[in-house]
């Protein structure tokens, strides 16, 4: 998928996996949710979209001024429903499509996530601890998913491996661009 430039949603939900998970794909510019699931994410995305369009339009407005129109108390919820909004959205801001897959670091505490994952078709790779039912995950890694240490190993390989395939693409397209 990463070297035909797709995109991989990662969720991690649960508290121990809240900043690898955001660490990780802010580093690489890949889509997460780091907390709670926002039900409809994949399933009625066109809505989120929607949601997605109206926070980025309140980032532009309070970022050129438009707010200095409004009453203090006015400013004051705009601020608190974009504060709301960021802790939301601030992860997908950028997906203006479906991913084509999602990497879940907790199949128990995001099952919703992979619900929806399967109601689209979308394929599911998730860390999957002894405690878990995998059926229904398409790409299983066995591993402790309570533990930080384990999930930010495993989220390390990851997105070292992503980081090694987009050299590779980018020196192919290099070598594409000087054979012409």
């Amino acid at each position: 998928l990463a070297k035909e430039g797709k995109t991989v949603l990662f969720v991690g939900g649960k508290k121990e996996a809240l900043a690898a998970i955001r660490t990780a794909a802010q580093s690489q510019n890949m889509p997460y949710v780091d907390g709670r699931w926002i039900g409809g994410t994949i399933t009625n995305f066109k809505t989120i979209a929607k949601r997605i369009n109206y926070y980025r339009d309140l980032e532009r407005q309070q970022a050129a001024g438009e707010w200095e129109k409004y009453t203090k108390k006015e400013k004051l919820e705009l601020q608190r429903k974009l504060a709301k909004l960021d802790r939301q959205l601030s992860g997908i801001r950028d997906l203006n499509k479906l991913p084509q897959a999602v990497f879940i670091s907790d199949v128990k505490e995001d099952n919703i996530a992979v619900r929806e994952a399967k109601i689209a078709g979308i394929p599911v790779v998730a860390i999957t601890d002894t405690n878990i039912d995998p059926t229904g995950i398409d790409y299983i890694i066995p591993a402790n998913d309570d533990a930080v240490s384990s999930i930010k190993k495993i989220l390390d390989i990851v997105f070292e491996n992503l980081k090694d395939i987009k050299v590779e693409v980018k020196a192919e397209v290099k070598a594409g661009e000087e054979a012409k």
